[in-house]
């Protein structure tokens, strides 16, 4: 007796279409699940077989033999109990529907035979529609274009328009449905609430932050080309608020971004299944104590690591030299790229890294070398030290270097009127933005041009070439931080309006590389 129906599982940020064949055939009673399970799937046999009994059926006393198609392609996750019941039902005659490969399922099962909530199930919705679209399936694969999932994820899987979705509370409920008219309890399912996550939500509006306005200006250029940026001042300036108030004046996801960052999410299972898409931009702090894989990803499952949960959004780094040597290398090459790969013996996985860097530090480690009103009561080997945990290869990937002083009590006792709002602020940086689109063609930013475009589009005036030469002379400067001023001076003419990168545009560019002189 043999049966198949179509599972599917992730890896990464990818789902895969499983074929799940059931063979049940005399012999010893067995129960064996081939074609490279991890520990999830493999359990999925006492869970199944409890399942099967519990909903009134009978687990066949016979070998049943479960092989997971593609047998090279790595299984995982508790998501395919479901297509292992019904297979197993389908080979034993229990469940006569003559068109199971219609649809695909998902779904862990509990002991009685109820469904749960399984992670990832909008990046199988999504896998599905593309299929479906490109018309990369076979002619037998092409029927199976209704996903079945537990009426926890019902939600999240219908925010993939055009793509047949359906669930049902229990086994049982389910093979009466198939047997039947098809006919589910989707109208039946109470609907979780759609309010957004509250903890994306960034309360600190910028006109709380009283004073620095240079900092304010350098951050709002920073949103406006998506520029990574390094804050240096003593302890209590207000660098880890004017952090946070950050991420309120970049402008909003797009309909594609916020698709990807909830899907990341909904792998993660960070996610609640209430149908509802990541408005908000992510904005993650992570402790300076977080590892290399807590910090870019990996581990046995290779999950995706804080850079990637940051993705659109803001990597916060508080104290960036008391961060391990080893996990500041690690994020050279994802800020570069923009993506990050992740190669172990399992395989490779390529998750997205499209954020924003703010990072904040002290002067030394007493924090009040650059502050006139304290004494430092550190030695020039402790200062270099802990200066040099930063190498230069990873201070040069900071487009901009920002000095943020300790306020003095006029500018503490600011009014609070006088300041902008966020909402102000992030109406600019959507200008510029949307120039910056326009002008590439694509949702792309000043600070991901290539060095091509940087020569197309940052183009100098005779006068600005000889600033931008005294500068790269007298301060030794690498190519990459002359390509990294040019992108942020282009940014400034953005702002400003200008097609042309003027003289005064490149000279504010230029005064936000102030760990070049000083810090290095």
């Amino acid at each position: 007796m043999f049966a198949s129906v179509y599972g599917m599982t992730v890896l990464g940020l990818q789902a895969h279409l499983v074929r799940v064949e059931v063979d049940v055939s005399n012999g010893l009673p067995g129960f064996e699940i081939v074609g490279l399970p991890t520990t999830a799937v493999r359990e999925a046999r006492d869970r199944v077989r409890s399942a099967i009994r519990n909903s009134g059926y009978q687990f066949p006393l016979q070998r049943v033999t479960v092989n997971l198609a593609p047998a090279d392609l790595r299984k995982q996750g508790s998501g395919l109990d479901l297509p292992i019941a019904i297979g197993i039902l389908a080979a034993t005659q229990q469940c006569r529907c003559s068109d199971l490969d219609r649809y695909v399922f998902t779904g862990e099962l509990s002991l009685e035979g109820s469904l749960r909530s399984v992670p990832g199930v909008l990046t199988m919705a999504i896998a599905l529609y593309r299929d479906k679209q490109s018309g990369t399936q076979t002619k037998r694969e092409s029927q199976t274009l209704s996903l079945i999932v537990p009426p926890e994820n019902l939600a999240e899987a219908r925010l993939v328009a055009g793509l047949k979705t359906h669930s049902t509370s229990a086994l049982q409920r389910l093979i009466t449905s198939l047997e039947g008219e098809n006919v589910f309890e989707d109208e039946m399912i109470t609907q979780p609430s759609q309010a957004e996550n509250a903890s994306l939500e960034h309360r600190v509006d910028w006109q709380d932050i009283c004073g620095q306005q240079h900092v304010k200006r350098a951050l709002e250029i920073a949103a406006a080309g998506g520029h990574n940026v390094i804050l240096a001042g003593p302890p209590g300036s207000g660098k880890t608020l004017l952090a946070k108030a950050y991420s309120g004046i970049l402008p909003p996801l797009s309909e594609r971004e916020s698709l990807e960052v909830t899907q990341l999410y909904s792998v993660c299972g960070l996610q609640p299944c209430n149908g509802s898409l990541v408005r908000h931009r992510p904005f993650r702090s992570p402790h300076h104590t977080v590892t290399k894989v807590g910090m870019i990803g990996g581990g046995r499952d290779m999950r995706p690591g804080e850079l990637s949960f940051a993705n659109y959004g803001v990597l916060f780094l508080d104290e960036l030299p008391e961060f391990s040597r080893e996990v500041l290398e690690c994020l050279r090459q994802p800020l570069e790229d923009r993506e990050l790969t992740i190669t172990r013996q399992l395989g490779s996985i390529t998750y997205p890294a499209h954020v924003s860097v703010i990072a904040s530090m002290n002067p030394c480690p007493c924090g009040f070398f650059t502050d006139p009103g304290r004494e430092c009561h550190c030695t020039p080997l402790q200062i270099q030290n802990y200066r040099g945990r930063i190498s230069g290869p990873l201070l040069d990937r900071f487009d901009m270097h920002v000095e943020v002083p300790r306020l003095n009590y006029a500018e503490l006792k600011e009014r609070r009127g006088n300041n902008e709002s966020s909402e102000t602020v992030r109406e600019r940086v959507l200008a510029a933005r949307e120039r910056q689109w326009a002008r590439f063609g694509s949702a792309k930013t000043n600070a991901e041009m290539t060095s091509k475009e940087s020569k197309e589009y940052s183009r100098l005036t005779p006068s600005g070439e000889a600033l931008l030469q005294r500068v790269f002379d007298a301060q030794n400067l690498s190519a990459r931080g002359h390509d990294r001023i040019l992108r942020v001076a282009r940014t400034i003419a953005d702002l400003s309006g200008s097609s042309d990168i003027l003289p005064e545009h490149l000279a504010e560019a230029i005064q936000f590389r102030a760990l070049d002189k000083r810090l290095i």
